[in-house]
């Protein structure tokens, strides 16, 4: 099942996982199936807006401001990172 994801999608990261930050970057254990997830810093960047409730639209604006991207690509990369959270568990939207 996919699930469409929309600049006023509300994410948040899924409580079956633990994190921790390795020098910029993190850690992701999803607990129940026990396995590691590593993200770079700008996905580590993410995953810190994401532990809170966040619209899809918050996270890209906070981006924008501070990283040098083209809007459209930003929504874009965005939207498929979220995703892949998703697809792993590892985040969930709020109704």
């Amino acid at each position: 099942m996919t699930t469409k994801i929309t600049l006023d999608s509300v994410v948040v990261a899924s409580g079956d996982q633990v994190s921790c930050d390795l020098g910029g970057e993190a850690a992701i254990l999803h607990l129940k199936a026990g396995i590691y997830y590593g993200l770079d810093p700008l996905g580590t960047r993410i995953w810190n807006l994401i532990r809170e409730p966040q619209p899809v639209k918050r996270i890209q604006d906070t981006l924008l401001s501070e990283y040098e991207v083209d809007p459209e690509q930003c929504e874009d990369d965005l939207i498929a990172f979220l995703k892949k959270l998703l697809e792993a568990d590892l985040a969930q939207i709020k109704k």
